[in-house]
């Protein structure tokens, strides 16, 4: 007999979007949390259900002139007062409360500057940022956009201090992807607990992790086959070109229908959470 779980609301916070919601995140009150849409980003409090106050808002009176939007949004791990959000240009603002209670102005302005030579059609999407996650210690955040994670310290606005490739053999096929509309996936990315670790989703149900001091990484699948009880997971590798080893796969094989965008990586221990299409696979550090 399969164990039901069922989920019931106790509480509807309500009437306060006129666009999808893209981001939740609780404050480090315990009091209060965000929501972010395309447009605007509403602090509520957990008490009160209906109302909340705009603090960022970023429409313009000729919608028009619409130039970017909000990708994501979330509070700082401990300081109450500050929050960050992200944009589809590629940018993070820091916002502190404190300074007003229309967060119209950012304390801080996070952007890399791009490199014109390698400017193409694609440039604007593939730069959209589709994640921000502040780390456990929140000296750093994490950005993922289409083709990379960036690790960013929030005492240097101008580059990351760490760049980590996620699939960077799909800048070749970036036509294709276009064209099937899977340039615009949101991909998830998370923090190991000590913040030594980042991991991230792919396509063909892979998932990517880097070690942040060793610089080594490592390509995983979530697949029925790998999640048989005491199953260990074998790293893989996609050929880019020439002879294929093999236990490598094709970068033309590859499943574009399976990809994993939802990860999660329990705060304590090497316990992480996938999601894969319409399936959840938990994965634990090897047990002797």
């Amino acid at each position: 007999m399969d164990l039901m779980v069922e989920a019931s609301p106790r509480r509807i916070f309500a009437n306060a979007h006129t666009y999808h919601i893209n981001s939740i995140s609780v404050n480090s009150d315990h009091e209060t949390y965000l929501s972010a849409d395309d447009l605007r980003i509403n602090l509520w409090n957990l008490e009160i259900t209906d109302r909340s106050f705009n603090i960022v808002d970023i429409k313009p009176a000729n919608m028009e002139e619409l130039t970017e939007v909000i990708t994501a949004a979330e509070f700082h791990p401990h300081q109450c007062n500050v929050f960050v959000y992200s944009s589809s240009k590629g940018t993070i603002r820091l916002c502190d409360m404190r300074d007003s209670a229309l967060c119209d102005r950012h304390s801080k302005f996070f952007e890399e500057p791009e490199d014109p030579s390698s400017r193409s059609f694609f440039s604007e999407i593939i730069s959209s940022i589709s994640d921000v996650k502040f780390s456990h210690s929140g000296r750093y955040m994490m950005t993922r956009d289409y083709l990379s994670v960036k690790v960013w310290d929030l005492n240097m606005e101008n580059r990351p201090v760490e760049t980590y490739q996620v699939h960077e053999y799909l800048r070749s096929k970036l036509c294709s992807l276009y064209e099937n509309d899977c340039i615009f996936d949101k991909f998830e990315c998370c923090w190991n607990g000590p913040d030594s670790a980042i991991m991230t989703g792919s396509y063909n149900n892979f998932f990517r992790m880097f070690d942040r001091s060793t610089r080594r990484d490592i390509t995983l699948e979530a697949s029925r086959e790998s999640s048989k009880p005491r199953a260990i997971l074998k790293p893989r590798k996609v050929c880019t070109g020439g002879k294929r080893k093999k236990d490598e796969i094709s970068v033309d094989s590859l499943d574009f229908n399976k990809k994993i965008l939802h990860t999660a990586w329990h705060p304590k221990e090497n316990i992480i959470a996938v999601a894969a299409t319409n399936n959840l696979y938990i994965f634990q550090d090897k047990v002797n």
